[in-house]
């Protein structure tokens, strides 16, 4: 995959890295011309320029709303539109907000924002009585935000980059060691269900865990129980597999992930031939996470057997 440096850089392109450098959020340059020179192109050959986006979200009441923004989160500037007022609109810096009364959207919508310093806008935000769900942590992504509630249940992630720590020094909490060891079928099926994923818990599912090569397991180990593991398959030549790299809900953004890949990636690395393919599959939001670990997104095709097509 090129990078940007292999770019001429447009202007937009500048900008880009210029933004993300800024945050702390250089893992994702790689994806920056590709995503630049598209949107580039257009806006040159069509004459048009995007220039601001501002959500709109719904409101049960837009005075309530446009005071909690502005007492409580500390937002500067407020307007309101109709009488009574069934339109508003807040801001702070160059960010804005619109409010629509009961109409166009949803509760419940979810948005990020960047701040330069997100511990003293917690302490702030907290001692004006905001409902904070999840309070600033360093996210394995790059960004230490935390999860803020608004009076229509919209959820609002403000944050500010920080440098990804290296993969070679992570630190758990104290009562949770990383053990080399596969998972039993229970402790699997457990670990599985947690995050929403289905196994059905048969004769084949002990036979694929027979088959590992490799396994790590993060153990709580207060309670004895498996919070998180990384499994590895592979025909020990080709092709390694990594797969079901799961941990608790509860338990995650505390390192644990990051923790298993290490482990994981490092006995790839002493075992695999050089030539080997070391794969997995994940969405797209969890790719900056893997790119901490030499990760790089590729074109692949799946099929199940049976398929006629």
């Amino acid at each position: 995959m090129q990078t940007a440096a292999d770019h001429t850089e447009t202007p937009g392109a500048i900008h880009w890295r210029r933004l993300l450098q800024y945050h702390n959020l250089e893992c994702f340059l790689d994806a920056a011309p590709n995503c630049i020179n598209t949107a580039t192109e257009t806006s040159v050959n069509s004459g048009m320029k995007f220039r601001k986006g501002i959500p709109i979200l719904y409101s049960s009441d837009v005075l309530r709303s446009v005071a909690y923004y502005t007492s409580v989160l500390g937002f500067d500037n407020h307007w309101t539109w109709g009488d009574p007022p069934t339109f508003a609109g807040i801001s702070k810096d160059s960010f804005e907000i619109f409010f629509c009364e009961k109409g166009q959207g949803n509760p419940g919508t979810w948005m990020s924002v960047f701040v330069d310093k997100v511990d003293e806008y917690h302490d702030l935000i907290k001692s004006r009585g905001a409902q904070i769900l999840v309070p600033p942590v360093d996210r394995e992504w790059g960004v230490r935000e935390m999860l803020v509630q608004d009076p229509d249940a919209h959820k609002i992630r403000f944050g500010c980059g920080i440098s990804i720590r290296d993969k070679s020094s992570v630190s758990l909490p104290e009562q949770v060691r990383i053990v080399v060891r596969k998972p039993s079928l229970e402790e699997e099926l457990s670990l599985v269900a947690s995050v929403g994923w289905t196994a059905t818990g048969g004769v084949a599912d002990q036979q694929r865990l027979n088959q590992l090569v490799f396994s790590v397991v993060a153990e709580d180990t207060q309670t004895g129980t498996a919070i998180g593991c990384a499994e590895v398959a592979s025909d020990l030549a080709s092709i390694y597999y990594i797969k079901n790299v799961i941990v608790r809900p509860e338990w995650q953004n505390q390192r644990i992930g990051a923790a298993l890949m290490q482990a994981v990636t490092h006995w790839i690395d002493a075992n695999a031939l050089e030539d080997a393919l070391v794969t997995l599959f994940t969405g797209e939001n969890l790719a900056p996470f893997y790119r901490q670990f030499g990760f790089n997104p590729g074109y692949g095709m799946t099929r199940k057997p049976g398929n006629k097509k």
